[in-house]
């Protein structure tokens, strides 16, 4: 029997369902599934026709509290993000999405050109940043890069215990208090926030946070470690920073008590998030309400503005 030709579904009567089937080969081959945040109908057009052309499967959103809900409820490969939309705007939507746990890559576009805009874009939790106009090659391109780095978790304030830091703002709290870190000692805690529940040896610990001038052999690492733990630990309680002896250090993320027997292993375990509630379908959402129609370069000769 001939093969069937591959079909797509459709969702939402756009094209954006999970697979294409071969039935003859018995083969099934994933889409990528994006979801283009755009408020200008005629940009949303032009990208939801070009990325089908290039292969992905595509939902549209029209404001910030429709790209909420559909973030929210589907597994997106990717998102690209608009940043100025009605509802609720790039920024909101993309920190609010990161608190749910949504881990999506981000790819966000504006006509903005400051670049505090960028930074607080970035600092929201987006991955990438492309300034309208822009070349359609570049953010296929863009998005074939955010797709290969995948959905893990990436916290924007990093957190084990009471203790949270904010890389962006440069802050640490214990619980509700404010902590004052030197610049070393907020490093030191930065490193062993991103990798909890694993020993780093003293020699990476420098490599890190200091640099290769220092010798692994000094005590530099132990003194911070004692200078962190006074300005991090509760009085009287446990340290939250293990010492593994004769490797280095380890930032633990739950009591002795909860411990598992390998108490010196390497690899700790995932980072998982709690997810909000989620909220209803947005109702009435429309789309092309907003800024005006933003110049979209689809080829060397072809341009839409």
């Amino acid at each position: 029997m001939a093969a069937h030709r591959p079909r797509r579904g459709l969702t939402d009567g756009v094209a954006g369902a999970g697979t294409w089937c071969s039935h003859a080969g018995a083969r099934t081959i994933r889409v990528v599934r994006v979801l283009v945040v755009e408020d200008d109908e005629r940009t949303a057009e032009l990208l939801r026709r070009g990325l089908i052309e290039e292969g992905y499967g595509v939902d549209l959103a029209g404001d910030g509290v429709e790209a909420l809900w559909r973030g929210s409820e589907v597994d997106y490969d990717a998102i690209v993000l608009d940043l100025m939309l009605p509802g609720l705007d790039g920024f909101e939507v993309c920190a609010r999405l990161r608190a749910r746990g949504r881990w999506a890559p981000v790819l966000m576009l504006t006509a903005r050109v400051d670049v505090d805009d960028r930074i607080r874009g970035l600092d929201a939790g987006a991955d990438d940043y492309l300034p309208k106009p822009f070349s359609f090659g570049e953010l296929t391109a863009r998005l074939r890069a955010l797709v290969r780095r995948g959905s893990d978790p990436r916290p924007v304030i990093l957190a084990a215990g009471p203790v949270r830091l904010d890389p962006a703002a440069h802050r640490v709290w214990h619980r509700d208090t404010p902590v004052e870190l030197s610049a070393k000692e907020f490093a030191l805690l930065h490193l062993l926030l991103r990798h909890p529940d694993e020993v780093l040896s003293r020699t990476f610990i420098i490599d890190h946070v200091w640099d290769n001038a220092f010798d692994a052999s000094s005590n530099i690492v132990d003194q911070y470690v004692r200078y962190l733990r006074r300005k991090i630990d509760e009085p009287g309680g446990e340290s939250l920073v293990d010492t593994v002896r004769g490797v280095g250090y380890r930032l633990r993320t739950h009591t002795r008590s909860d411990e598992p027997d390998a108490a010196d292993r390497v690899a700790g375990p995932t980072r998982t998030t709690e997810s909000a509630p989620m909220p209803g379908p947005p109702s009435g959402s429309t789309s092309g309400s907003g800024s005006g129609s933003v110049g979209l370069d689809l080829g060397p000769t072809t341009a839409v503005g």
